[in-house]
């Protein structure tokens, strides 16, 4: 399973558009072949940072979505609010809390 993290800050004054474009994304990208986990964490200090916190099958359902469709609509909008460029972590868990 690959755990994918990243990073997004957001111009203050888009903060809001962001939140309704990942309402409206959620389900699509949810129903992406290999995600098995989706959430959207906003950062307590700083309004404008968000973190998409996904799960995925593996590596090749994760390159699959980032080819899709679905991509293709929610980067090229998601990246034109961004105050600074987005970091992005793709990670496989170590250990399991029992």
């Amino acid at each position: 399973m690959i755990v994918r993290i990243v990073k997004m800050t957001f111009e203050l004054q888009h903060v809001t558009r962001f939140q309704e474009l990942f309402e409206g994304w959620k389900p699509k990208i949810r129903s992406s072949a290999g995600c098995i986990h989706l959430e959207l964490l906003h950062d307590v200090d700083d309004p404008r940072i968000f973190f998409t916190y996904s799960h995925w099958n593996c590596v090749e359902d994760l390159e699959t979505y980032r080819h899709s469709p679905v991509f293709a609509e929610v980067w090229p909008r998601t990246k034109e609010l961004f105050a600074a460029p987005a970091a992005a972590w793709s990670t496989e868990r170590e250990h399991l809390l029992p």
